[in-house]
């Protein structure tokens, strides 16, 4: 559509970046020398729906086939805040490539599949070396959401055994303070994702290292995450962002990430069973199963210990458990507080029992 009206269009960034790791690609964008008004037109033509969802800053969403794609005009930076850029539009891919985040994200390639690397990103992404365009420093000031994405990607992307790159580590630390500048949903959202990779142990422990991770949740403590890594493999357990808030700790994390009401929810059965008195089984009973195998993996982590050998067994008999005894049936002996203290005394007897005790042993 693009270049057959003799214009540049290139898919660009995630889509050209996973693809060449070998990685399942998410959202296809595209970047063209085309202004928005054109690339409209140009959709329209060709029998598309463009949408234009960002269309003061270069971007129209074009739907083809039910799927969306965002294509965005070539643009450079005029002005930036830390939060938000005043972009013009530019003919040059080069000047596209200068105001991206990390090289890796940098790279462009054809509809023939040829790749463009104006900056030199290719190298980066071969060695899986996450690396800020230009001056570290710059980049940060432009956005201090690109700390915390440096620390996602390098969780995603980056080689492990290699380390961090220093001078983006060091850029990090230095630009730390500009975090208090963001949104908690931008904050939160990014936390997320981070916390999704498969092991976001080493990212998240340079964040600490560094002074990014008192920023963003103040009193956290990364050291138990490697381990709860560890143990949700042993376990056969997917990663779960919330799940790894819970081990991190901190103060006021739902507010801080402005968590959504589930997910606020959930920390907070897990940051109660983490220390509370309830076996696996009763914890299955009252929560379910996950939330009870969630909980025993985040105490074996915080105390180093290993999963009980019976973890599968305990967690089936609570979550099969049924009280035998309802209120009704006690109706006829007790009233108003006294009805609710003895259902929670029959409840504990019952618990203590294994759940063996029936509604003839508790009511006789």
């Amino acid at each position: 559509m693009l270049t057959d009206a003799g214009h540049q269009a290139y898919f660009v960034g995630g889509c050209v970046r996973n693809a060449l790791l070998g990685v399942a690609v998410g959202d296809v964008d595209i970047a063209t020398d085309a202004r928005p008004e054109s690339v409209t037109d140009l959709a329209e033509k060709a029998g598309l729906k463009p949408v234009p969802t960002g269309i003061e800053h270069g971007t129209v969403t074009v739907v083809a086939d039910g799927r969306p794609f965002e294509v965005t005009t070539f643009r450079r930076d005029v002005e930036t805040d830390g939060r938000r850029a005043v972009v013009a539009f530019s003919d040059r891919v080069e000047d596209d490539a200068a105001r991206r985040d990390f090289t890796m994200n940098a790279l462009y390639a054809d509809a023939a599949g040829k790749i463009v690397d104006p900056l030199g990103g290719l190298p980066d992404l071969r060695a899986r070396r996450v690396r800020f365009v230009g001056d570290a420093d710059a980049r940060i000031a432009e956005d201090y959401l690109r700390i915390l994405r440096y620390f996602r990607l390098h969780a995603l992307y980056g080689d492990v055994e290699a380390g961090l790159d220093a001078e983006a580590l060091a850029a990090c630390a230095a630009g730390a303070d500009g975090i208090e500048r963001l949104s908690a949903e931008r904050i939160g959202a990014e936390m997320l994702k981070l916390l999704g990779a498969p092991d976001p142990a080493p990212s998240v422990a340079a964040m600490a290292q560094s002074g990014v991770l008192a920023r963003v949740l103040p009193g956290a403590d990364a050291a138990g995450l490697a381990v709860l890594v560890h143990l949700e493999g042993m376990a056969g357990v997917g990663a779960d962002p919330v799940r790894r808030l819970a081990i991190l700790g901190g103060e006021d994390t739902a507010r801080r990430l402005r968590l959504s009401k589930k997910q606020a929810a959930q920390l907070a059965v897990l940051r109660d069973g983490i220390a509370g008195p309830q076996g696996v089984a009763e914890l299955a009973w009252r929560h379910g199963a996950e939330f009870a195998r969630d909980i025993e993996l985040l105490r074996a982590a915080s105390f180093a210990a290993p999963l009980p050998a019976d973890l599968d067994a305990r967690i089936a008999l609570g979550a099969a458990a049924r009280f035998p005894v309802r209120g009704s049936d006690l109706t006829d002996r007790y009233e108003g507080p006294a009805l609710g203290a003895a259902l929670r005394d029959m409840e504990q007897r019952w618990i203590a029992s294994d759940f063996t005790l029936s509604r003839d042993d508790l009511l006789g």
